[in-house]
């Protein structure tokens, strides 16, 4: 008998202390726009959805490709999202009955050279998938492996002056379910609705390269790739049809790394080539003049795009990927 009420002291303990980190994780994780963006693909099927990195992010404008081709789409690219977070967003999709016709991936070379770093990015995503199998596969093949603070307390890594500044907004938007985008604007940007982030102009003359490095090949991670061929494989099995593209880089940079990007561009061509996956990128030879350049038309040298040339981008893209698909 002894024995069974500590069993049952003990069950309680657990489960109070799971409430309070639950309270704690409402109250405290901000409502990022990742939030929106999750909830966004979970409630409603687009025709296209697009993934990749920050440079999509930034520079694939879904209402100017709307407007172009009458195709509705979704960015869920984001900054800090990797090969296996794609498979998952993707997984998520089809779990949850939105399935999208197509999905564009943007590549960016550094991704694939990196192993996933800890912090808010290992969880930016799988902390607002809804409970599905999807949750539980990716928590075991990703989640699983992070630091446990990361896992535990998901908002240590944000600032606890802004987590208690904004506590109220926090609470009330979550209690009320509330998914607007007014609170995600910001000094340097805007996030629209449709997941793309419309980025303010920036003086070229603040650009720098510093932090920047010669893109290198025989860095690439042959899990990196494996998570994106897996995606190619999981949209196949699904009748989803699947591209690859490289947004437009910064003349200068271009120039300043010339060696590294063309071994680049060669090693992914070929990989799409074998993957048999359409490929589009806008610095080969083929395209580089079907798009500007022009410094002036982003936002760093690392070619983050402003909103006005990521809009204009956009309506050339998308007739490239309508001729790619036809």
């Amino acid at each position: 008998m002894h024995s069974f009420k500590t069993l049952i002291r003990a069950a309680l303990a657990a489960a109070a202390a799971v409430l309070l980190l639950l309270l704690l994780d409402f109250a405290l994780y901000p409502c990022t726009f990742i939030r929106n963006d999750i909830h966004a693909v979970t409630t409603r099927t687009y025709d296209d959805i697009y993934l990749g990195s920050s440079h999509g992010k930034m520079g694939i404008d879904p209402a100017a490709i709307r407007e172009e081709t009458g195709r509705n789409g979704h960015n869920l690219c984001v900054g800090g999202e990797y090969g296996i977070d794609a498979f998952y967003l993707t997984k998520l999709m089809i779990e949850t009955g939105h399935r999208p016709e197509r999905i564009i991936y943007d590549i960016s070379p550094a991704y694939f050279c990196m192993e996933k770093e800890e912090g808010n990015n290992y969880l930016l995503f799988y902390h607002e998938f809804p409970l599905t199998k999807a949750k539980a596969e990716y928590f075991a093949h990703s989640i699983a492996k992070c630091n446990l603070r990361t896992l535990f307390f998901p908002w240590y890594e944000y600032p606890l002056d802004y987590e208690l500044r904004n506590l109220k907004d926090t609470v009330s938007r979550k209690w009320r379910q509330d998914y607007g985008i007014e609170s995600l604007k910001t000094s340097s940007q805007e996030y629209h609705a449709d997941g793309f982030i419309h980025r303010y102009p920036t003086d070229p003359n603040t650009f720098s390269f510093s932090g920047m490095s010669e893109p290198d090949p025989s860095l690439i991670l042959q899990k990196n790739l494996d998570h994106l061929s897996r995606l190619i494989a999981l949209c196949k099995e699904n009748d989803i049809s699947f591209a690859a593209t490289v947004l437009p880089i910064p003349a200068a940079t271009l120039k300043q790394f010339s060696a590294g990007f063309e071994a680049m561009w060669v090693l992914f061509a070929e990989y799409f080539e074998q993957e048999n996956v359409p490929f589009l990128n806008f610095n080969d030879q083929e395209h580089y003049q079907s798009v500007s350049h022009k410094v002036d038309r982003f936002t760093d040298l690392d070619g983050h795009l402003n909103g006005e040339a990521a809009s204009d981008f956009s309506r050339v893209f998308a007739h490239q990927l309508e001729d790619l698909f036809s």
